[in-house]
This record gives C-alpha cells, structure tokens and sequence, in this order.
C-alpha cells in the first residue's frame, strides 16, 4: 500500500518538477528575447502554481505516509524461530470471540492467516495486525474451499447471535456444515490439529442442569433456533467422522454465554442490548419472565480456555463457560447499576419461541484435563465492556482506529 499512494504522489510531484522546469526554460527563452512584460506576469503566475502545487502534494504524500502502520506501530510479540512459530488459520478471525482469539495468538509470536467474509465480522477488529508480517487477512466464505499450508485450524466462523443466524437460516446451516467439511478437509491435507468452536445451544432447553458434556440435548429440529443448534450439532458429528475414518486430530469446545468489547452492537444478545440500553437511558428489555438463567465468561476467559485445549491431547468435547449462574432480570439490573447515571427502566416482552430457560455449564472436565477455570469477575468484565461501548456510541466517524493495543481488553 505504502508503494502504492508514495508512487501515485511521487510520479505527480516528477510531473510538477517538469512543468516547474519547462516554465524556467520558458523564461530564460522569453528574458533572452525582450519578450513583453504581459508573457513574463503570466509565466510568472505559471511559476507560482507549480510551486503550490508541488507544496500540496508534498502534504499529501507525507499525510499518506503518517496513516500507513510503521514496523514500530505493532504490539510488542513474542519472537519464535521457524522451529516452533505456528503457521494457524482462525476462520471468523474478524469477529467477536476471533479477533481477540488472533490477539493472543499473534502477540505469542505465531504466524496467523484470518478468513472472514464480514458477515457479522469488522476489519476494524483486526486492523491493529494489519501490515505485520506475520498476519494475513483473505477476504473469504468457507462455504467454498480454502487452499493454505496451515499447522492448526481455529474454525469459529459462523454468526452466534439469533437475529443473525436466523436472518439467513440456510447460509447458517451451510456455513456450520459445507464450511465444517471444508475446514476439515484442509486439515486432513495439511496433518494440522483443527479445534471446532462448538456451543452450548447443542443442549437446546435442557432437562439437566447443569449441563455435562454428556448430556445428548433437548432441541427442537425445526424450530427457529434449529438452523444454528443443529448446524453445531452436525459440525461436531462431522468432526468426529473424520476423526474417527481419516485420523484428523480434532478437539471440539462447547462454548458458553461469552461477552466483552467488540461484540457487536445490533447482534440482539443479552449483554449487547443491556449496555447499550443503559448507556442511552433507554428501557431495557427483557424477552419473558425475566426468572430464566444464563452464565456469561468474559472474551479473554474464553481464549484462555480456547488456546489451553487446543494444545491439550484430549479429543472429546469440552465445556468452556462460567458456572456462576445468574437470572435475567438480576443481571439487567447489574448493568443499570454499572453505569454511572443511568435512568433506564426495566420492561418486560413476550417470551422468545424455543428461548432456554437454565444455562450452566458443568466445566469440571476443562478443570481436570485443561487446568483452566474463568477468572475474570463479572463487575470488571462488564466495566471493560461499558467502556467499550461507550466509545463506540460516542464515535463519530470510521477514522477513529483503534490504538493498537491487543491486550488493552485482557483481564
């Protein structure tokens, strides 16, 4: 990029250092001659806009030049040899959870391609990593196949959120299913170990509380939610086909209620709606009674637990959430309390069709096979949160970057 905008500008000043030479020559010519002084007052006006001009586009170019990221811009990374750097793909790297997954992974000192469609993800996400060499981002659906030399694959691409994967139910479907065969496929070729970002909706509205990975579900097949639930549900069943005819090295993450900056801001999930509410002294909604449960990890837990099983050597599925369960209506009403001069009221809808009424997750087996437990408490996760979207409301243009600061969320 930086050839790119510094030629354009280069070759333009070259031009009006041509024409600033040609009116030099044209004005020895025309002194030497007695030309009239009407042609020496116009070369004259020639003369002084070739030097404004070459004065703005020298601007210009020193202008693009502050805008491009500089090698010292960067975090700070880990330095690794060819020996233990990581070549690893994060599909969906642009999104919530994937972006602050690229984060810790490139701040380890790994090399880490993204592939994103920007469905419901942001290259502002992802922009502090941009220009560094040891990151690429390809603009690309994993409906369709991805062709790299890759180590590990973190396959999290898929919208989370109801009003997103309910908007399109069949590219949900395909995504979580064509996407999943695709993903497996390349690390069947490559030999690399590949961790499916599996959910916690594989419970559907459970009858077991709280949920054990070996619980088998309570889901409706056709319901609304179905596209996204049962999409998960046959990613984990392809997973463990290949695992089982192919040898690819497979670990699946269950992954509970997860919140943190970068969520986005129309995604329609609890703790996105909340804040924002609260933050413009809006009511705050609540789909029901209010008296249905939900555990919610903040992001950097979540990676943490991510990153610690796909190094592990076990294959089964995993849970990674927080146990600590909360009811809708406390939680709306801890929100409230977080922000500071908030008026917002507390109304109630009707209920969501097939909405679970109890999430928790038993995590007892991330405990003993991964040593990995949430840490974060949920009053400084929401205040990095509030922060967060704070500043989002009160931006006021795209120009507004982030500060390239990856572990400016970490808790």
């Amino acid at each position: 990029m930086r050839e790119m905008f510094g030629g354009a500008c280069i070759i333009s000043i070259v031009s009006v250092l041509l024409l600033y030479n040609k009116v030099q020559s044209e004005d020895a010519i025309s002194s030497s001659l007695d030309e009239p002084e009407v042609e020496v007052a116009r070369e004259g006006r020639e003369l002084d806009e070739a030097n404004t001009r070459i004065k703005l586009l020298e601007a210009k170019l020193s202008e693009l030049e502050a805008r491009l990221p500089r090698a010292n811009s960067f975090p700070e990374t880990k330095f690794r040899t060819y020996r233990d750097r990581k070549r690893i793909l994060v599909t969906g790297g642009a999104g919530f959870v994937g972006s602050h997954l690229v984060d810790t992974l490139m701040l380890d000192g790994h090399q880490v391609f993204v592939a994103d469609n920007y469905f419901t993800g942001t290259r502002r996400n992802i922009e502090q990593w941009i220009g560094h060499e040891n990151f690429e981002m390809v603009h690309h659906d994993i409906v369709n196949p991805l062709y790299l030399e890759v180590d590990e694959i973190y396959h999290l691409a898929s919208p989370a959120s109801p009003p997103h994967y309910m908007y399109n139910p069949v590219k949900t479907i395909k995504t979580n299913t064509v996407g999943t065969v695709n993903m497996l496929g390349l690390a069947k070729r490559t030999k690399a170990r590949i961790l499916i970002a599996s959910t916690s909706e594989v419970y559907g509205d459970p009858e077991v509380h709280p949920q054990p990975e070996s619980y088998w579900g309570n889901v409706n097949p056709i319901g609304p939610r179905a596209c996204y639930d049962e999409g998960k549900r046959v990613a984990e069943t392809l997973a463990y086909a290949y695992h089982k005819q192919s040898g690819v090295d497979v670990r699946v993450a269950r992954i509970f209620n997860t919140y943190g900056p970068r969520m986005h801001a129309n995604d329609g999930r609890v703790v996105s709606n909340f804040v924002i509410q609260a933050l413009e002294n809006k009511p705050i909604t609540i789909y029901g009674s209010g008296e249905q449960t939900r555990s919610f990890q903040y992001v950097s837990d979540l990676v943490a637990g991510l990153v610690a099983l796909m190094k592990s050597d076990y294959t089964q599925p995993v849970n990674i959430g927080n146990p600590e369960e909360r009811s809708i209506n406390s939680f709306a009403a801890l929100i409230r309390d977080l922000v500071p001069g908030s008026g917002s009221r507390i109304v109630h809808k009707p209920a969501v069709e097939d909405d679970p009424q109890r999430r928790r997750p038993d995590i007892s087996t991330a405990r003993r096979e991964l040593g990995w437990a949430p840490s974060v408490s949920i009053e400084k996760g929401l205040a990095k949160t509030i922060e967060y979207f704070r500043k989002e409301l009160g931006r006021s243009d795209n120009s507004e970057k982030h500060n390239g600061d990856a572990t400016e969320y970490v808790l």
